[in-house]
């Protein structure tokens, strides 16, 4: 495809359809060549669809190309998004987790597993607990205080009430939790 025209731009920059999927068949290949110098397997599909993802859905990113090769702005916009989900998956996966899952495989147990067992009944338990016992009018400091653990102060004007009624729904909301361990699936 040659270089865009002034017509052909706008024609882009509003998200017309045709403009769009001619530009998704002809640049796709362009587009995982790009990602796969970073990623493979899932990781380079779901970046690629997310390129393109955002072509189709964002006006203010198509507006971002002002002219030129649309093949080394394409291949950029990619080479960047292959970068930023490695930089993300190597925050998520600080130095202690890895010693965490190597203690386990010395063990002789998955690491990953047992963490994602973990995390799945944390979960269970979670909505076990606001469903049998937290009253629903006391979920949003359940929310603030014990699950996003924010400060009592920050929580209360987040919430919009005085950190004296937070504070007694947050002792309330121990109370319920301390019984609901205990006693487990008892009423």
């Amino acid at each position: 495809m040659s270089e865009p025209g002034e017509e052909w731009l706008a024609d882009f920059h509003a998200g017309n359809r045709a403009v769009l999927e001619r530009c998704y068949r002809e640049r796709y290949r362009a587009v995982v060549r790009a990602i796969t110098r970073f990623l493979r397997g899932a990781d380079a599909e779901t970046v690629t669809h997310e390129v393109f993802y955002r072509l189709l859905s964002n006006a203010r990113f198509r507006q971002s190309f002002q002219g030129g090769s649309l093949d080394a702005w394409l291949t950029q916009v990619a080479t960047n998004a292959a970068r930023d989900l490695l930089r993300r998956q190597k925050r998520e996966q600080p130095e202690e987790a890895g010693r965490d899952a190597q203690a386990g495989e010395q063990a002789g147990g998955d690491g990953e597993t047992s963490t994602f067992v973990e995390e799945v009944d944390a979960k269970i338990f979670v909505e076990r607990f606001r469903s049998e016992r937290l009253p629903p009018e006391w979920a949003p400091v359940f929310d603030a205080r014990f699950l996003r653990q924010l400060p009592q102060r920050q929580a209360a004007e987040e919430l919009g009430i005085p950190r004296t009624t937070l504070a007694y729904q947050e002792q309330r909301i121990r109370d319920l939790l301390r019984d609901f361990l205990l006693r487990g699936d008892k009423p």
